[in-house]
């Protein structure tokens, strides 16, 4: 208990909306707070509040500092003038959050993907006016991904700017569930497609996609930062070496971009075995700590940082230290 009250826990997947994201692409979330009662009522108030209750659930659990993002599906499947409109009154809500407890949030700037010369010049604005440390790219833009040199500025912005992208995962493209996730009761779809499996993997394959695609060459500097202990990828580094740099035309095996461009993030995978995984390939240095508020609860996250088996002077490097020297928070 002592190191919980003195030790600074900062979290990196921490959720926000707005009344105009839900009565757009955050529809679905809307819809079911209104069908339902109960959690997914809830949901919705603490998805809307970046201010006193927030902070009062983060001072319960011992979280000093939340880095904030738009929620799932951000913007990336609407049209660019949409998006366009959209990024901005979310980026001006989340400015006047921060604003007022700068202290305790900061933020991930949603971007509008489907215009990559304004998505750039927002995540500039946004980072040189502070309280915004990098972006959230919430997945494919309609079945495109960040390896395609049509979001390259996105890129080459996020590189000078020494802030990170935030890779969100997103569903899958509709003819990838079609072929893969379809065939079930709709639940059984719906849940195999996104949190059950499909999520994780398509996050992954986009990762890898970006190393394949030669961004980490053309960016050396750029760094990602993707959740839930990693997407499944550090079970198949060994294997993702079998694409050699002499098959790849790359400068580097694949692996090493995933040690060198990429940080990882706990995001509600309090599982023992799936972090020493992690840990073992890429060490201490590239993880941080991460909740998935309010989708996930806070205390068994901290309870969870409390007994990783790790060092006392590691646990605070992926509680705090890590995040503080990346982000310069």
């Amino acid at each position: 208990m002592e190191e919980k009250s003195t030790m600074r826990i900062i979290t990196l997947e921490e959720h926000f909306a707005t009344p105009g994201f839900l009565d757009g692409p955050g529809q679905d979330l809307k819809n079911a707070a209104l069908k339902f009662e109960g959690r997914a009522t809830r949901l919705i108030e603490q998805l809307t509040d970046i201010a006193d209750k927030r902070i009062a659930a983060m001072d319960a659990a011992g979280i000093d500092m939340q880095v904030l993002s738009l929620t799932s599906p951000g913007t990336e499947q609407l049209d660019a003038a949409d998006a366009i409109a959209l990024t901005r009154e979310v980026n001006d809500f989340l400015a006047a959050g921060v604003g007022k407890n700068p202290k305790r949030f900061a933020g991930f700037a949603t971007l509008p993907t489907a215009a990559p010369d304004k998505a750039a010049a927002e995540l500039e604005s946004r980072v040189k006016s502070g309280g915004f440390v990098g972006a959230v790219i919430n997945g494919h833009n309609r079945g495109r991904y960040l390896d395609d040199k049509f979001f390259w500025p996105i890129l080459e912005s996020a590189e000078a700017l020494n802030a990170p992208i935030h890779i969100h995962p997103t569903r899958p493209p509709q003819p990838v569930v079609d072929a893969y996730y379809s065939g079930f009761s709709p639940l059984v779809s719906d849940m195999f497609g996104s949190p059950g499996w499909g999520w994780h993997i398509e996050t992954a394959v986009h990762v890898i996609r970006l190393v394949l695609g030669g961004a980490f060459d053309r960016f050396p500097k750029l760094q990602l930062v993707i959740g839930h202990l990693g997407e499944g990828l550090m079970s198949m580094f060994q294997r993702l070496d079998n694409m050699t740099p002499a098959m790849t035309k790359l400068k580097k095996p694949i692996t090493s971009y995933l040690r060198e461009n990429v940080h990882y993030t706990f995001s509600g995978f309090n599982f023992p075995a799936t972090f020493l995984d992690l840990l073992l390939e890429v060490g201490v240095g590239r993880i941080m700590f991460s909740i998935d508020h309010p989708y996930q609860p806070m205390a068994p996250a901290v309870a969870f940082l409390q007994q990783i088996p790790v060092s006392a002077a590691d646990r605070e490097r992926i509680a705090h230290s890590n995040a503080e020297k990346l982000f310069g928070l």
